[in-house]
């Protein structure tokens, strides 16, 4: 059984088809990649798999049970958790008390939820800033304030929606490690990413979207050879390092 399983999932906006009958699965361990050009309806499929957006159509299945019309914070209490392309932490409560506000969303105790947090700071290296306000983190910090707060509600599955957008290139070696970390850690991870070095180095299986539809899935070598995702996205094979 996957631990998640997306069919027929559909979605318009007026007379724009957004998603269109996508089908995927999630097996439990995996880190899988989502790529395709802008406007291609993948921030849409991450909308509509964790409730933010109700589906027109489909069916979302998430360890066995039916999570279709489940509410956002319903699915959170069931494993399944996010970022956002546009981080927006709570700025004015400290790097502690935001990532606090994820673990309390599954654990009621407030010692036992701090402890929570604390943890999730210290793995993701924000431990020492805990008590500073959120507004006063940099673009970078914010990025890992936004996992660790994701962390602190014990996901079975993340997604993270651009989490490598406008850092640089030593920042991004650090998040691709730390991203390693988390998956070694048991935890499932659906990816949606623009930078090819990430996504190609990162995923075990990569599905393609353009134009709402899911045009190919495969290893990261075989969508880099998909002609169908060159012409579409690609524009040229990709090469491994």
């Amino acid at each position: 059984m996957a631990l998640l399983e997306v069919n027929n999932l559909t979605k318009s906006f007026g007379g724009l088809m957004a998603v269109n009958a996508v089908d995927f699965r999630i097996e439990e361990g995996e880190i899988l990649g989502m790529i395709g050009p802008n406007g291609a309806g993948k921030t849409t499929v991450f909308h509509l798999i964790t409730g933010f957006y109700p589906k027109d159509n489909g069916t979302v299945h998430f360890r066995g049970e039916d999570i279709t019309n489940l509410r956002p914070d319903q699915i959170c209490k069931n494993g399944m958790t996010r970022t956002f392309q546009v981080v927006k932490p709570f700025s004015h409560i400290t790097v502690l008390q935001n990532v606090l506000v994820g673990a309390l969303n599954r654990i009621r105790d407030v010692s036992k939820a701090k402890k929570l947090a604390m943890e999730a700071l210290e793995f993701i290296g924000l431990d020492k800033k805990k008590d500073q306000m959120a507004t006063n983190l940099s673009p970078p910090e914010r990025k890992r304030l936004e996992l660790a707060r994701a962390l602190a509600t014990q996901p079975n599955l993340i997604l993270l929606d651009e989490v490598m957008a406008g850092l640089r290139a030593k920042e991004i070696e650090e998040i691709i490690r730390l991203i390693q970390d988390i998956n070694r850690k048991g935890i499932t991870i659906f990816v949606i990413e623009h930078v090819m070095k990430v996504i190609m180095s990162l995923s075990n299986r990569i599905i393609v979207l353009n134009y709402g539809e899911k045009i190919a899935t495969g290893t990261p070598l075989e969508i880099s050879k998909d002609q169908g995702v060159i012409k579409a996205y690609l524009g040229k094979e990709y090469h491994f390092a």
